[in-house]
């Protein structure tokens, strides 16, 4: 509850105290041609503009007549053979589309707005800024301290870790538009720290978690992949504008987070191209909405017992696991030494290069294949195959699932799963800086639209988990565990596991593994539906 007030507080906060100028769009004559302004040809147009350095554009058009201008969707009724400026324009994306009268031809370009430019833009100094970042948050989230314990209760480190570097760029001091650090991350450390999630997980050990842990875990995922789809027509039957392109792609990132985890996210945006300003309100909507479920089971673990005679359960099995789960631990854990290091790393970026080899090749062939079939329904809700960086996301996948039946395994034992996690806040860093919390708070209107469907979302996969549950008569533990490792992943299953008792921690890292095994496949079946709903 404490989350949830803050969390509003925040977004309140925001609204109350942030006045935004509207972009007005006007014909040049209409301008005192002494305003300061910058002139670009409507084919120059993509890019990035300050606002402090040209407060209004003026956009030029070249032998266009019947074109009328359509501005961020908006009919400007103004035509192209009249040279417009953009007044008092306001920090976001932009989009200027010409329509033809006489066809349905289009022609549109897209840019970005800033404040100003940022006082950092070298990358080796960001970089150093945001890994300072992880210390501090990681440092005090471990901290004795009492304060530093009460405020963690309320805000997750998780959530810091993205909005520190947030607010970073969305006051001015970094920016993500002037930095390669999450071209990087993304490209080279996603891929190797799916491997070694993927590489931890044990097919024997999670078969002897139970039929009732797996079972939940995949009622868990089942409803997320529904109630996206699910959510998104109810909340269009009051809000039709919300089945259009961009929201879609958005959603599609949530979906990625609450399988998988932040890489199965940026997965999802890279695949789905969803742009910078929706990903920042989706990122937004999946911490807040998943943050307020995570505190709802926690408060459950208090009402353990009473829940599972709701659910007519025996929970004995539970201690048999904590024991197994030790074994577990020691069997596995050893000195690191710095052959083993080099053995890991060694084989882990070789991986990444043959799932970069292969994303090479297979993405244009498919590609070449979609081509081939026109302009075909199936066509177009399968072009994500046809993408580079999809390939990357599997290949880098399959290949951690592929090494998991191997002796490589057991690398787990000198710190697999925590070099992956470490390079999965590392990206978590390089999302967060690309992040603008004053164009969310701007865009106030579709959120609102954005939130309705999380809390939808996220209400069809809770009913899901107890229907199942209540048949099958699973523990509550397994549906609190089950559903942490889709929506919280491996940041917060081992926490809600540990709830219940600290030597069940890996029961959450284990499943939320295998999270990070499905979540792609989930995801992209979850969007795939409500790209067909949209479409």
């Amino acid at each position: 509850m404490k989350k949830t007030i803050g969390f509003l507080a925040f977004i309140l906060f925001g609204l109350i105290t942030t006045i935004y100028s509207q972009t007005k769009v006007e014909t040049a004559n209409a301008i005192n041609n002494n305003v300061a302004n910058k002139t670009i040809s409507f084919d120059a147009l993509e890019g990035i503009f300050y606002a402090s350095e040209d407060p209004n554009l003026k956009i030029t058009f070249e032998e266009m007549h019947d074109y009328a201008i359509y501005f961020d969707g908006e009919d400007t009724e103004l035509l192209s053979n009249t040279d417009i400026f953009l007044k008092d324009l306001h920090r976001g994306d932009h989009t200027i589309t010409l329509k033809q009268i006489s066809s349905a031809k289009e022609l549109s370009k897209s840019f970005k707005v800033k404040a100003a430019r940022p006082w950092i833009s070298n990358d080796a100094t960001v970089f150093g800024l945001l890994m300072i970042v992880l210390f501090f948050v990681f440092k005090t989230s471990s901290s004795k301290r009492s304060y530093f314990k009460k405020f963690y209760k309320i805000v997750p480190a998780l959530l810091l870790c993205y909005f520190i570097p947030a607010g970073l760029n969305s006051f001015g001091v970094i920016s993500s538009e002037e930095s390669n650090l999450y071209f990087i991350a993304s490209r080279y450390l996603l891929p190797a720290s799916l491997i070694l999630l993927c590489l931890s997980i044990d097919i024997p050990a999670i078969k002897r978690l139970g039929s009732k842990a797996i079972i939940m875990f995949f009622a868990a995922t089942l409803g997320i992949v529904l109630g996206g789809p699910f959510a998104l027509w109810i909340v269009s039957i009051a809000a039709p504008e919300v089945l259009n392109d961009e929201i879609w792609r958005g959603l599609s990132t949530v979906a990625g987070s609450w399988i998988g985890g932040g890489a199965n996210q940026t997965a999802m945006k890279e695949i789905y191209g969803a742009s910078d300003q929706m990903f920042s309100a989706m990122i937004v909507v999946d911490v807040f909405v998943a943050n307020l479920f995570m505190s709802v089971l926690l408060f459950g673990t208090g009402f353990n017992k009473k829940l599972n005679r709701f659910f007519k359960a025996d929970d004995s099995a539970i201690e048999n696991l904590k024991s197994k789960m030790e074994k577990f631990q020691a069997s596995v854990t050893k000195v690191t030494t710095f052959n083993d290091l080099i053995y890991m790393l060694g084989i882990t970026f070789f991986c990444v290069g043959l799932s970069h080899l292969g994303a090479d090749y297979i993405g244009p062939w498919i590609t070449g294949l979609l081509d081939g079939m026109g302009n075909q329904t199936a066509a177009r809700l399968m072009v994500s195959f046809g993408n580079g960086f999809f390939w990357l996301v599997v290949l880098s996948t399959l290949f951690g699932v592929g090494l998991s039946f191997t002796k490589y395994r057991e690398f787990e034992g000198v710190g697999a799963s925590k070099m992956g996690s470490l390079f999965l806040y590392v990206l978590v860093a390089t999302i967060g800086m690309k992040m603008d919390i004053m164009e969310l708070i701007a865009n106030w209107g579709v959120f609102k639209f954005l939130l309705s469907i999380g809390l939808i979302w996220i209400s069809v996969h809770a009913l899901f988990l107890f229907v199942v549950a209540k048949i099958i008569r699973a523990p509550f533990f397994y549906v609190a565990v089950g559903s942490q490792a889709n929506v919280g992943g491996a940041a917060s299953a081992p926490i809600v596991a540990s709830a219940f008792s600290p030597s069940l921690a890996p029961v959450g890292v284990l499943l939320a593994v295998l999270g990070y095994a499905v979540g792609t496949f989930g995801a992209i079946l979850c969007t795939i539906m409500m790209q067909a709903l949209s479409v």
